[in-house]
């Protein structure tokens, strides 16, 4: 992080001279780079910098060694925003290894067992997958690697409750959605479920809008742009009615009872904003 304007001055600059001499191709255009993505700092724990005179230096080798490869590729991507700068924590590692040992085990069963065919599927547990899908895809593209993981994290203890509650194909999705963070496990289980070609030739899984949406939501009812209160309502739920059921509850009553409404400012699923 702290060499990176430098680098990035020099890149520049040698490349604006080829420019101006006209050794790079027009279609290159005038400027080296479209996008600048930067990570941050990796500090010792106790949030100091490694250094080998300080002895904090953090071997990955030995991180290996303990605790596997893909824990060290997901811990890395897990312990905070990939741009800002994070202290290496060793709990943390080992709480990533937590995690994959519980995909293993999960999954180990779940293979084991051939009668779940036949057995009852939660809903729940789909519309989780169908959101965590979703989630991990918009964050791989924003680089928001720690809430992808996150996201695997909270669904996997879900899916810890009851073993059997998830179909095969969304378990396999599952696994592609987990492979691009753990690579080496899941490719292994992949081929313990009874594949033969690499879990890296299968397309990426599509979530369902459908299931992703939120049937319940939390509206919020507002006065004069302050937060007055909130109810529990229908997805979808329409203008005339958000607004009888904003002016039935009591709390609104005491502060709009008797006054004129000047106007109403309605956002779906969101908020009803009363002006008075």
């Amino acid at each position: 992080m702290e060499h990176t304007t430098l680098h990035l001055l020099y890149s520049r600059f040698i490349y604006k001279f080829l420019w101006d001499i006209g050794a790079v191709p027009k279609k290159c255009g005038p400027e080296p780079y479209k996008k600048r993505t930067c990570h941050g700092m990796v500090l010792g724990e106790g949030w100091v910098k490694m250094s080998k005179s300080k002895g904090n230096i953090i071997n990955p080798d030995q991180v290996i060694k303990e605790h596997g490869t893909d824990t060290l590729r997901i811990y890395e991507l897990f312990m905070g925003p990939f741009d800002q700068t994070i202290a290496w924590d060793t709990k943390g590692v080992k709480g990533v290894r937590r995690f994959l040992e519980k995909v293993w085990n999960l999954s180990d069963q779940f293979i084991s067992i051939n009668e779940y065919k036949s057995q009852h599927k939660s809903a729940a547990i789909k519309k989780l997958l169908h959101k965590t899908i979703k989630k991990v895809s918009e964050d791989i593209e924003t680089m928001k690697f720690n809430t992808a993981v996150s996201a695997m994290m909270e669904f996997t203890n879900s899916w810890q409750k009851d073993i059997l509650e998830i179909r095969k194909e969304d378990f396999e999705n599952f696994l592609k959605v987990l492979s691009l963070f753990a690579p080496h496990l899941i490719e292994e289980l992949w081929e313990k479920s009874g594949h033969k070609n690499s879990i890296f030739l299968e397309t990426w899984p599509k979530y369902d809008p459908k299931l992703i949406e939120e049937q319940i939501i939390t509206f919020i009812i507002q006065v004069n742009g302050r937060v007055r209160g909130k109810i529990e309502i229908e997805a979808g739920i329409t203008e005339e009615k958000a607004k009888k059921l904003a002016l039935s509850e009591e709390k609104i009553k005491k502060w709009v009872g008797g006054k004129e409404i000047k106007k109403i400012i309605f956002v779906p699923n969101k908020l009803i904003n009363i002006v008075i």
